[in-house]
């Protein structure tokens, strides 16, 4: 995302009454508007500036002024080879059903993190995938994205995940993408 698409989502979001939650990928998404924050820790890159040092870049600049209390960690698990973040944090998306599961475990029990999150990005994921990892989490919640272009597919995703990310259907189809802040197990 860039904060251009970021100041895009701001202004719509203005007029709706649904909380705008910003990814913080990069110090240049550290921009003031976002209702709560959300920090990506992904799991499967080999490279820990994916893991934690993007964050840590961010926190020595504007250490001051961060909100501590809007922000959430996750744990990223990104799934998708061909997309721009799996090339751009060198993630390993050759996983079994058996790795994503241990992937869920350590996020939940070893790093206790509020959140574990399938990142398929801009690919529809797979169902049972979802389903299985669902089984393996207590308290976690899990967060599912990717290639949802409709209502129905987030209806799939829902029936699993606890929150759906809809991604380039804000953009594509604004009104389409509201319909999925509705949806609901």
């Amino acid at each position: 995302m860039t904060a251009e698409n970021a100041a895009f989502c701001y202004e719509r979001f203005m007029e709706t009454d649904k909380a705008l939650f910003l990814e913080l990928s990069s110090e240049e998404m550290v921009l003031p508007f976002a209702d709560r924050f959300l920090v990506p820790l992904v799991l499967n890159s080999p490279d820990s500036n994916w893991v934690v040092g993007q964050f840590s870049k961010a926190l020595k600049r504007f250490s001051p002024h961060v909100p501590f209390k809007q922000i959430k960690p996750v744990g990223y698990l990104v799934l998708n080879g061909e997309a721009k973040v799996a090339k751009l944090t060198k993630a390993d998306t050759e996983l079994s059903k058996e790795d994503v599961a241990a992937y869920a475990e350590l996020a939940e029990r070893f790093l206790q993190l509020p959140v574990f999150y399938l990142e398929y990005s801009g690919k529809l994921g797979d169902v049972s995938l979802v389903r299985h990892v669902k089984g393996k989490l207590l308290e976690t919640e899990l967060w599912y994205g990717g290639g949802i272009r409709s209502v129905h597919e987030a209806r799939l995703m829902a029936e699993f995940a606890d929150v759906i990310v809809v991604g380039n259907l804000i953009y594509e189809n604004f009104s389409e993408a509201l319909k999925t802040a509705e949806i609901t197990r």
